[in-house]
């Protein structure tokens, strides 16, 4: 899928009649994926090419209104200073303009091990249990 450079501003997803900027705002991010969703729940993951004061950001001509999508971002894993990032639970875009499906309530939901105590990262994907 082509990805352009894209703005920073505004934040969120936002149609310009030929493609989508997406913008997602993190200062402790080393890095964010858009996750693109089809019909049948298959993920794409494309890495947001640019980083503009704090803001991730990539424009994709392809992408049109009605695309489902996420977020993953990768930063250290570090409770003890608040830094709890897991690119292994989608994170839904603050700005969006609709949401499609419901939470279904699950362990993968959590970014730590609810067996193991809250300083342990849970891999466990979560995109099945959330709304795109």
């Amino acid at each position: 899928m082509k990805v352009w450079p894209g703005k920073p501003y505004p934040l969120g997803a936002v149609y310009d009649g030929s493609g989508t900027n997406f913008s997602i705002f993190s200062e402790i991010a080393e890095g964010v994926e858009l996750c693109l969703f089809d019909e049948d729940g298959r993920e794409d993951r494309i890495e947001l090419p640019e980083v503009t004061g704090y803001c991730s950001h990539g424009y994709f001509p392809e992408v049109a209104p009605g695309q489902r999508y996420e977020y993953r971002v990768r930063s250290p894993w570090d409770p003890a200073q608040g830094s709890r990032c897991n690119p292994s639970k989608l994170l839904l875009d603050p700005y969006a303009k609709a949401i499609d499906g419901q939470v279904q309530w699950h362990d993968a939901l959590f970014p730590y091990s609810l067996s193991e105590g809250d300083d342990v990262m849970n891999e466990e994907d979560s995109a099945p249990f959330l709304p795109k």
